[in-house]
């Protein structure tokens, strides 16, 4: 035995590894299930390697800055540099193809748009409130004006993580934005005193009973604990995968969540592609007055669209019987901010230029559009692309992936595998780490602030005091080299209805106003960050 430790002592380092290579060669050899590291041993781990880095390699060394999807350098260097106040402004003009198919002209007036000296936005240059009030036609309760032109989608914890959800729910109360909960139910993440819409899928999570049905006593009683909940938000479908359920495996489902959820211990919990509640109009109808009636707030749908016979039946029973949808969400086929299959992401659904204009006709035709408070979702989180979004009918705008950003996301794309490195899209306590929700809070709200500052200063300039009076012939699109541009409403076929309007100090003044609590001119730029440079790390 001593020979044989003399011996193994003897070794020098350079030898033991060239005998760690032997043994990972003879183990590539002998297996047979990666072909390449049976035919070119060791050498065969290098090919592995490079394409685990292969979107890291590509973004930051190979694509151009305009190249990228789902968002480009400039767009992520621009939410970046937003949310950090820094420098988000670019030189030596735009290197965008102006030229390029479905490009964005936004008709600025020859005069723009004059502020008084006690003007809303002399005050407060990013104070955009919804034009709308939901519920207000139906005579609910609790009406609700949304105290921002753009809120927090969608996203639900344990699809991000708990520091994330955190900084967005103390970011939107700063920025006096909403926070929409998603499907996983109101956790004490969402607590911090921001307004709320509470979203819940064919899961029911949070307001299920023993069964998996949907409870109207837990809505109720969810609604009378926590009055921040401003409005309820169904989700019939979703841009990145409409039409399809998903599993929570028994393995992730943590205490924390079991009790956020409603759900049990040890059990694989089943979101249906398909609501229990209701499998008609009329029944979703019925369960949306049931709603609205025993908690007295708002109540509004979220769905892609694809087919339209439906969204008619819809329409045609809103128009007789009076009844309806206080607000309608309408995602673009090109959403998504957890995981989906391919095929369910890049082919089910419409983008949402084309999804909400078909929607949109359908409800100006039979002039329900008064009623509804329409709120976009789907890569809107841009001022020009917001411009076009109100152009065609929009009321409000929701974003997910740009917030997301904002909080430190860098589109590392493995939302689906619980390794997201920034922290946000993970439940890995240490991930989470990285994230300390005082400083991401702010950087989320200066981003909503800054968004909307810019966004103010566009419908200024095209001679508009509030987006809401953008139409359809305030904005061109590149078409084809025959039409060259077209204004939106020759490419869709249709003109924007007017939304009643008489000023922004009249918003201010609005009793129903949200986020009033908010002291957006009192935030604070995070102290390390500077305003010289835009850098793509977050």
């Amino acid at each position: 035995m001593d020979i044989v430790l003399d011996f193994l002592s003897n070794i020098s380092w350079w030898m033991w590894g060239l005998i760690g290579l032997l043994l990972v060669a003879i183990r590539d050899v002998l297996q047979k299930r990666h072909t390449i590291s049976h035919n070119f041993p060791i050498v065969g781990h290098f090919r592995y390697m490079l394409e685990s880095i292969g979107p890291e390699l590509r973004q930051y060394f190979v694509s151009n800055n305009r190249e990228e999807l789902p968002f480009n350098r400039i767009e992520r260097g621009w939410i970046y540099a937003s949310a950090k106040q820094q420098n988000n402004y670019e030189g030596f003009g735009t290197d965008r193809d102006i030229y390029e198919h479905q490009h964005i002209f936004i008709n600025n007036a020859m005069f723009s748009y004059k502020l008084q000296d006690n003007h809303p936005n002399k005050v407060d240059p990013s104070f955009i409130p919804c034009a709308k009030i939901m519920g207000e036609y139906n005579k609910r309760r609790k009406p609700y004006r949304p105290g921002s032109i753009i809120n927090v989608s969608a996203m639900s914890f344990g699809s991000l993580s708990a520091k994330a959800v955190e900084s967005m729910n103390k970011g939107v109360k700063m920025a006096g934005a909403y926070h929409n909960t998603g499907e996983g139910g109101l956790s004490h993440y969402h607590r911090s005193g921001a307004d709320v819409v509470f979203h819940f899928g064919t899961g029911y999570f949070g307001v299920r009973d023993e069964e998996g049905n949907f409870s109207l006593d837990k809505i109720k009683k969810l609604v009378e604990d926590f009055p921040y909940i401003k409005a309820i938000e169904i989700k019939l479908s979703q841009g990145a995968k409409p039409g399809k359920g998903g599993v929570l495996p028994a393995s992730k489902i943590t205490p924390e969540i079991a009790e956020i959820r409603s759900v049990p211990l040890g059990q694989d919990v089943l979101s249906p592609p398909t609501h229990s509640a209701f499998s008609t109009i009329p029944e979703m109808l019925q369960l949306i007055e049931d709603i609205a009636e025993v908690t007295g707030l708002p109540v509004g749908i979220k769905a892609a669209i694809g087919k339209m016979e439906q969204w008619k039946e819809l329409a045609n029973l809103m128009k007789k019987t009076g009844k309806g949808p206080d607000f309608i969400t309408v995602d673009g086929g090109e959403g998504g901010t957890g995981a989906a299959p391919p095929s369910f992401a890049d082919h089910v659904s419409l983008p949402w230029v084309y999804g909400f204009s078909q929607l949109y006709k359908v409800f100006k035709d039979r002039d329900l559009t008064d009623r509804i408070v329409f709120v976009g979702s789907g890569k809107l989180g841009f001022p020009a692309k917001a411009a076009m979004a109100f152009a065609m009918g929009a009321d409000c705008i929701n974003v997910a992936r740009e917030a997301m950003m904002s909080i430190g996301c860098i589109q590392a794309q493995v939302c689906h595998t619980n390794k997201c490195p920034a922290g946000v899209a993970t439940q890995s306590k240490w991930l989470q780490n990285g994230i300390d929700p005082t400083l991401k809070s702010q950087r989320l709200a200066q981003y909503f602030k800054t968004f909307r500052k810019e966004f103010i200063e566009i419908t200024h300039a095209a001679g508009y005091e509030h987006p809401c009076q953008f139409t359809m012939d305030d904005i061109d699109l590149n078409i084809n080299d025959r039409d060259l541009t077209r204004e939106l409403s020759g490419a869709f076929k249709y003109n924007k209805k007017e939304v009643p309007f008489i000023s922004m100090q009249d918003l201010k003044d609005c009793k129903y106003l949200g986020g009033k609590d908010a002291h957006i001119g009192d935030i604070e730029p995070p102290k390390e960050t500077t305003k010289e440079t835009t850098t793509l790390v977050n």
